[in-house]
C-alpha cells in the first residue's frame, strides 16, 4: 500500500492512497461471505455459492462497489494510525481509480489538528486580586444566617417590601383561563421580583382578602410574548422577625459560644473562598496568556459543526421549557440573535484554541495519564454529577467517551503543572501559596461554604469547554 499526505492548509490535509489488489482479499472475503448468505441460487446451499457464481448472478460492478465500501474505511484508519495524523472529523472520500484485479486508489481530505510553535513557558508570572475580607462582607454572611432563623408572624396591615404573603393567582388571555395559569396558597416575598413582572406593584399595599388585576407578558408556552391579565388575591400577610445578633444567636446557629467567634469563623471562610478564587483567576490568566502568545489556526469546519450542535441542543432545551429563541433572548437582557451568535462563536473558538495549545504542551512535555489521575478525576466528576464513581465510569464507557475523558484529564494535568510552576502574586506583591488552594477541613456550615465549594470546583478544572474531539463526536451525534 502506498500513501502520501499533502497539506492543503494548516488544519487540512489530503491523503492519496493506493491499495494493491492483493491487499483487498479480506474485503472480498467479507463481501462474498455476506452476499452468499443473502443470495439463493438453485443447486447451492445458502452460504456455499461459489464466488464466480455470485459475480455472474449479482454483477461484478456491484461486488466491486461493496468491496470498496468495506475496504476504504479500514485502509484509511490504518494510514491515519501509521502516520499518527490527528484527524478532526470524518474525511471526504473520493475513489480516483478502480482497476479490477489491479489497483484501488482514493483520496481522503480531512481536518487535522494544527502544528503549533510554542513559546518558552519558563518564568510564567500572573497577578491576581488581593484577599481582603471587609466587615461589610462578614455582616452580609451573618445576615444570611440570621434570615434562616427568622420567624414569620402574621400582621394586620397592607403588604410591604420584605413581607411574605400567601397569594392565589389566575392568568387569563382574551377572557380564557390559561392552562396551568392558576395556583393557590403560593408563598411570595414582596419586592423579590423573582416571579413575574408587575406582581410586586400589584401586591404592594394589599391587605388580606384583597384582590388586584394587572397585565404581564408571557415568557414561555405557546402564547409567549402576549400580555395576559393576572388576578392576584392576598390571603395573608406575614413579616419576618429576625433573632437578635448576640451570643445566644451564635450558639443557636453554629457550634460557637459567642458572636465574636462566629464572625471570626466567617472571616476565615470568606478568606478561604477568596484564596480559592485566586487559584481559578491564576488559571484563567495563564490560559489567556497562552491564547494571546500562541498562534492557532482555526479549523472552520470544526467550529461550524460545534456551533451547529450547540444550537440544536439548546433549541431542544428551549422546547422542553416551552420557550423559543425570542423569549430566551428577551430574558437574557435584550441581546439579539446576531450578538448571541457572535458571542458563542468567540467562546467556541477560544475553547478550541485552548485545547489545541494544551495538547501541544502535553506532547512537548510528554505528559502521561496514569490510573491515579483517572481515578481522581472520575471521583471529582462523579461528585459534581451526584452519582457514584462506578456509575460515572459506566456512563463514560456506555457513551464511548473514554478516549475524550482521558484527553481532558491530560489537559487538566498539563495546566495544573503550568500553574504549579508559575509565579503567582497578588496585587500587593505578595506571593500566593498554592498549598492554600487545596481543600481544608471545615468545622461548621456557613453561607460562605457554598461559594468556597464552587470556587474549589473551578480551581480543580483545567477548562470547561468541549475538546476538539468531543466537539466532533457531538457534531456527529
Amino acid at each position: 500500500m502506498k500513501s502520501t499526505i499533502e497539506e492543503l492548509g494548516p488544519t487540512r490535509v489530503r491523503m492519496a492512497i493506493e491499495v494493491p489488489w492483493g491487499d483487498l482479499d479480506h474485503a472480498f472475503g467479507e463481501v462474498y461471505k455476506e452476499l452468499g448468505k443473502q443470495v439463493r441460487v438453485p443447486g447451492f446451499r445458502p452460504g456455499k455459492v461459489p464466488n464466480r457464481v455470485l459475480d455472474q448472478r449479482i454483477g461484478r460492478p456491484v461486488i466491486l462497489e461493496q468491496v470498496v465500501q468495506h475496504a476504504v474505511p479500514e485502509v484509511y484508519s490504518e494510514v491515519v494510525r501509521e502516520n499518527q495524523v490527528r484527524v478532526l472529523g470524518q474525511p471526504d472520500i473520493e475513489v480516483t481509480r478502480l482497476d479490477d484485479n489491479d489497483t484501488l486508489a482514493f483520496t481522503a481530505e480531512v481536518d487535522v489538528a494544527p502544528q503549533l510553535e510554542l513559546p518558552s513557558l519558563d518564568g510564567l508570572a500572573v497577578t491576581v486580586d488581593d484577599v481582603e475580607v471587609t466587615d461589610e462582607e462578614i455582616d452580609q454572611q451573618v445576615d444570611v444566617m440570621r434570615e434562616r432563623f427568622g420567624m414569620l408572624t402574621g400582621v394586620e396591615r397592607p403588604a410591604e417590601d420584605g413581607d411574605f404573603v400567601s397569594i392565589d393567582l389566575e392568568a387569563t388571555l382574551d377572557g380564557e383561563v390559561l392552562e396551568d395559569g392558576s395556583t393557590t396558597g403560593m408563598s411570595y416575598e414582596v419586592g423579590s421580583g423573582n416571579l413575574m413582572e408587575g406582581l410586586d406593584d400589584a401586591v404592594r399595599g394589599l391587605s388580606a382578602d384583597e384582590t388586584k388585576t394587572f397585565p404581564t407578558a408571557l415568557l414561555s408556552g405557546p402564547n409567549a410574548g402576549q400580555d395576559a391579565e393576572v388576578t392576584v388575591t392576598v390571603r395573608s400577610v406575614k413579616t419576618k422577625e429576625l433573632p437578635e445578633l448576640d451570643d445566644e444567636f451564635a450558639q443557636t446557629a453554629s457550634e460557637f459560644d459567642t458572636l465574636a467567634e462566629l464572625r471570626e469563623d466567617v472571616r476565615t471562610r470568606l478568606a478561604r473562598t477568596k484564596t480559592l478564587s485566586q487559584g481559578a483567576q491564576a488559571r484563567d490568566k495563564i490560559v489567556e496568556h497562552l491564547i494571546e502568545t500562541v498562534e492557532v489556526p482555526m479549523p472552520e469546519n470544526l467550529v461550524e459543526r460545534e456551533i451547529e450542535w450547540r444550537n440544536q441542543a439548546f433549541e431542544r432545551e428551549l422546547q422542553q421549557a416551552g420557550m423559543d429563541w425570542d423569549s430566551f433572548l428577551q430574558m437574557s437582557g435584550g441581546q439579539n440573535r446576531e450578538e448571541y451568535d457572535a458571542e458563542q462563536r468567540t467562546n467556541v473558538e477560544q475553547a478550541v484554541k485552548t485545547q489545541f495549545i494544551l495538547d501541544a504542551i502535553a506532547d512537548a512535555r510528554e505528559v502521561t495519564v496514569d490510573n491515579d489521575d483517572l481515578s481522581a478525576q472520575i471521583m471529582a466528576q462523579a461528585q459534581r454529577s451526584r452519582m457514584s464513581p462506578e456509575q460515572y465510569a459506566q456512563q463514560l464507557q456506555q457513551g464511548g467517551n473514554i478516549a475524550e475523558f482521558v484527553a481532558d484529564v491530560r489537559r487538566t494535568k498539563t495546566l495544573a503543572q503550568l500553574l504549579e510552576a508559575a509565579t503567582i502574586t497578588d496585587a500587593s506583591g505578595n506571593v500566593v501559596d498554592l498549598e492554600a488552594l487545596r481543600p481544608q477541613t471545615v468545622r461548621a456550615a456557613t453561607p460562605a461554604d457554598a461559594d468556597a465549594d464552587a470556587s474549589a470546583d473551578s480551581a480543580d478544572s483545567a477548562d470547561s469547554a468541549d475538546s476538539p474531539d468531543e466537539a466532533e463526536d457531538d457534531a456527529k451525534a
